[in-house]
């Protein structure tokens, strides 16, 4: 008989590896994601005994008793010193399984993600929105605690931030960091925020806008002086607009886009690209700034035309995703090849590779 699974020992084996993920299912050998990639560990499948046990070790005091007659559960482990995860426990097939992201104790700072500067500036705004969008796994969380990081070591304020659940832990600088996590501190993502108006906030953080509530609740402490973060599922800045819009009632969809472009101040739509040859990831980022010409746009439904002010990379700190595609295959950190397979626009990047490139590099140093 070979050593029984080690949940911890599994973990701190694949932090150190440089794992982002890890995947545990009943009759499979566990997998990590690395680099982007899921990659099937040489340790032995897990029985199902082995599954309950690791989920009954590290699962919160408060649902161990129920957790195994649960369906899906999210919850934050943290193993002292050394790193915290994000765990989801879900159930396939009838059988147990979990899918967890290790969440650094670390908070990179925006210099050291490779991010544009203009981030600097947008999170300067006294209020609005501020959205950082992109797919799972395309760093969003990283660097919105980046942006709230750099606010908490620059600005005076008060920032809550309301999650499910926690990730990043943040101690308290120059401003007050509270953290509400969802059904532990608060009963969901709108009465946090609506509870937040009344804890003296200059920044309110929402983890995830994953509904009308949630969006109307956001948008009224927007309007009411409050920077507003949060993240979306989308992949681009018209993408999210039209998400936003969607979310209510087609009667009042004239009201919210109007209500938006007042409200919205920039989004941040994220990618992370994998180079070959330095074995690691790179941000490329689309960012829209919101100026009087996109609020047009947005309260007349021409959204489509977003994307004409984008590829102007000269405009009011605007960049494209081909942009920064561009930029980062400049600076030798991607090749063509890669930038090429992570475009949207493929034949605009050719052009783009060809010499019509305008450049935004400034953005970048």
């Amino acid at each position: 008989m070979g050593e029984s699974f080690n949940i911890l020992k599994f973990l701190k084996s694949a932090v150190a590896t440089g794992a982002s993920d890890e995947h545990l299912k009943v009759g499979h050998s566990p997998y990590i994601r690395k680099n982007g990639f899921i990659m099937k560990t040489s340790m032995p499948p897990l029985s199902k005994e082995e599954l309950d046990n690791a989920i009954l070790e590290i699962a919160p005091t408060a649902i161990r008793d129920e957790i195994l007659t649960r369906c899906d559960v999210d919850f934050m482990y943290e193993i002292k010193g050394f790193s915290r995860f994000r765990v989801n426990y879900n159930r396939q097939l009838g059988l147990p399984g979990l899918v967890i992201r290790n969440i650094s104790y670390n908070i990179p700072e925006l210099k050291d993600l490779s991010l544009p500067e203009v981030l600097y500036s947008i999170i300067e705004h006294q209020n609005g929105i501020i959205l950082v969008t992109g797919p799972t796994g395309s760093g969003k969380s990283t660097t919105i605690a980046s942006l709230i990081n750099q606010i908490n070591m620059t600005s005076a304020k008060h920032i809550v931030t309301i999650e499910d659940p926690i990730e990043y832990v943040f101690d308290c600088k120059k401003s007050i960091v509270s953290q509400r996590q969802v059904s532990v501190d608060t009963q969901s993502f709108s009465d946090g925020i609506k509870y937040a108006l009344r804890q003296d906030p200059d920044v309110i953080f929402i983890g995830e806008i994953r509904d009308k509530e949630t969006m109307e609740a956001a948008l009224k402490a927007s309007e009411t002086g409050h920077l507003v973060l949060s993240t979306l599922h989308t992949n681009d800045a018209v993408q999210t607009i039209n998400r936003i819009v969607n979310m209510f009632e087609e009667s009042n969809r004239y009201l919210i886009r109007k209500q938006l472009a007042e409200t919205l101040r920039a989004t941040i739509a994220q990618k992370l690209v994998y180079s070959e040859q330095a074995n690691k990831r790179f941000p490329a980022c689309e960012i829209m700034v919101v100026t009087s010409t996109i609020k047009d746009y947005i309260t007349k439904d021409n959204t489509e035309e977003i994307y004409e002010l984008l590829r102007d990379n000269t405009v009011d700190d605007m960049i494209s995703m081909n942009t920064s595609l561009a930029v980062l295959t400049d600076k030798g950190c991607i090749t063509q090849e890669e930038a090429l397979k992570n475009s949207n626009d493929e034949p605009e990047l050719e052009k783009i590779f060809r010499g019509v490139y305008q450049g935004t590099k400034a953005y970048y140093e």
